[in-house]
């Protein structure tokens, strides 16, 4: 029988079809974590009426697609002679539907890129039409990824991933460093978060231990992630890390199931046995260990007979177990695909099949309750490392992909940073001046309150005189020209030119300003969220851009109403006129 996509997945397929019609040869297909990209990739093997591939980019998951497939039914063939891992495929299929689906002779093969790219070239190979490569990003013109596609010459290409994002910055486009000619976009995780399609999240945040140090930790040129061997380094220097993620995981989601991301496998087994110690069955999981053996942990995972699968760079890809309700991080990342993925984790549904199966038939309403009465309301992502901070936010922000390179990853100036609540730990946008969540709010000393920098550029936070020296330096630059005695005349013009020009030149970023500040208000920003924000977005406070002299003012304004011309509203209309018509 064909597979069955959800609604959301329907306009997805239609536009991958319509790139390759389009006269693109290899698509990239983003879609975030949970979407349901296997069913899709299904659904495209299902359909192929030529001979057809799937390429799992590690050894461990390809049973992962293999069952996926099996629960799509779409009968495969396992690519490379490793009958042990055939044995362990066919036994997991019978055990999860009740039948193996691996068929030698079937159109469609599953195999592992490092199996493909080794084998000596097949005939079969020369017949395949249609080319999957999961966790696409990794496709290069010039790597393993690279040269497996070129096996298949007589193939159009589709490789499916959450991020097309590359940490070492290179493109992904065949006009740069890859192999993709177009890019298909599907809903983004919070659309679908919002549709009820995965489930929503918490993230707590316990203050990092002081003897965690990344300041030597550098970032590698080729991967865009923290260097290993100074992570490992940093990571068993830490005596209190292993203790700090027993004790949050009890305190905030005791007896829940869960995954921990470590930085090694000695760093696992020492956390895996805190959990232990503390009564919570736990065991490490990692690359190294057996294919029966993982299986027979997860299997036993889903059983609830393990609450923690502690692990090492395994599941941060490819890996969709719904039973997985907080994630804990131990493992810090510079890397945004990697902590999405990792974060993902955390965010399928956990509802019994007889409502998954009709799950499209209910509306938007009626998902998200039964999703907030479900044994998983919320996932838990518990992060000690830094990482929801380091990347300024949870991953379901507005992402702009692109095929291009991309230039060494810096924050941007214009992001609001994140700072983190000490009361209940959750992380939150320093444009509040109270926690969100709790309304806790951190007391200044009189010292802070005379520095706008501290104060995040809130002037509501200002001390008095701090605030009325600043207006007196204000009214002064504001007021009328003086040439002091004795100034020659020609110098006198070029000083009054000067001022005119810093006058006119206010006039204009005032007027930005007050568009600004009036569209603040109407998304509902109070006056001191809106004063921070604005020190955010601009790198100043609105009392010192009153400040600034022509050429500075000049170039202020133009980002002020680039901005404010986003809203569809041209900034050089008078703002107080227009409003008071």
């Amino acid at each position: 029988m064909p597979v069955p996509l959800r609604s959301i997945q329907i306009p997805f397929e239609r536009d991958i079809y319509a790139a390759w019609d389009a006269g693109a040869q290899n698509v990239m297909g983003v879609a975030a974590t949970g979407f349901g990209k296997t069913v899709v990739l299904s659904k495209l093997l299902y359909d192929e009426p030529g001979a057809s591939i799937a390429v799992a980019h590690r050894q461990e998951l390809v049973s992962q697609i293999s069952i996926a497939l099996a629960r799509n039914g779409v009968r495969h063939r396992l690519v490379g002679n490793n009958t042990s891992l055939m044995r362990v495929i066919t036994a997991l299929q019978v055990m999860e539907v009740g039948y193996s689906y691996l068929d030698p002779t079937a159109k469609t093969g599953v195999g592992g890129v490092d199996t493909i790219v080794k084998m000596p070239d097949d005939p079969w190979f020369r017949q395949i039409r249609l080319a999957i490569q999961d966790e696409g990003h990794h496709v290069l013109k010039d790597n393993k990824w690279g040269k497996a596609q070129a096996k298949f010459p007589n193939a159009r290409g589709l490789f499916p991933t959450a991020t097309p994002r590359r940490a070492d910055g290179r493109g992904l486009g065949r006009h740069h460093d890859g192999l993709a000619d177009a890019m298909v976009c599907a809903p983004t995780m919070r659309e679908i978060i919002n549709l009820g399609y995965l489930t929503d999240y918490r993230i707590i945040c316990p203050p990092i231990p002081q003897d965690f140090d990344l300041t030597n930790v550098g970032v590698s040129d080729a991967t865009g992630d923290f260097t290993p061997p100074a992570l490992r380094k940093a990571r068993r220097a830490s005596a209190t890390l292993t203790g700090d993620v027993v004790k949050h995981y009890k305190r905030f989601a005791d007896g829940m199931m869960g995954v921990t991301f470590e930085v090694d496998v000695e760093s696992a087994k020492k956390t895996a046995a805190a959990f232990r110690a503390a009564g919570i069955k736990a065991e490490v999981v990692s690359a190294n260990t057996p294919d029966s053996l993982r299986h027979d942990i997860i299997r036993r995972f889903k059983r609830g007979e393990i609450l923690q699968l502690v692990n090492v760079d395994l599941f941060g890809e490819g890996f969709d177990l719904p039973a997985i309700q907080v994630v804990s991080f131990a493992r810090p990342t510079y890397s945004f695909a990697l902590y999405s993925q990792q974060f993902g984790r955390v965010l399928r549904l956990l509802l019994g099949p007889e409502y998954l199966r009709m799950w499209d038939s209910f509306s938007v309403s009626e998902r998200l309750g039964l999703v907030a009465r479900s044994m998983k309301p919320k996932g838990i992502v518990i992060d000690h490392v830094g990482n929801v901070v380091r990347h300024n936010g949870p991953p379901d922000k507005h992402q702009v992909w692109t095929l291009d390179r991309r230039v060494k990853r810096k924050i941007k100036s214009d992001e609001i940073p994140l700072t983190v609540c000490l009361e209940c730990f959750s992380p939150y946008e320093r444009s509040f001046r109270c926690c969100p969540y709790c309304g806790f709010e951190v007391a200044l000393t009189p010292e802070q309150r005379a520095d706008l920098a501290y104060l995040d550029g809130d002037l509501m936070e200002l001390d008095h005189d701090t605030l009325r020296k600043l207006r007196g330096e204000l009214k002064r630059k504001d007021g009328d020209f003086y040439a002091p005695q004795g100034l020659p005349l020609p110098a006198q013009i070029a000083a009054r030119a000067k001022w005119m020009e810093r006058q006119a030149n206010q006039r204009s970023l005032r007027n930005a300003v007050a568009w600004w500040a009036g569209l603040e208000h109407a998304q509902g920003y109070s006056q001191s969220e809106s004063f921070r924000r604005f020190y955010f977005k601009f790198g100043t406070d609105v009392a010192n851009a009153q400040l600034l002299g022509a050429a500075e003012a000049e170039e202020l304004a133009v980002k002020v109403l680039a901005e404010v011309s986003k809203f569809g509203i041209d900034g050089s209309i008078n703002a107080e006129a227009y409003l008071s018509k």
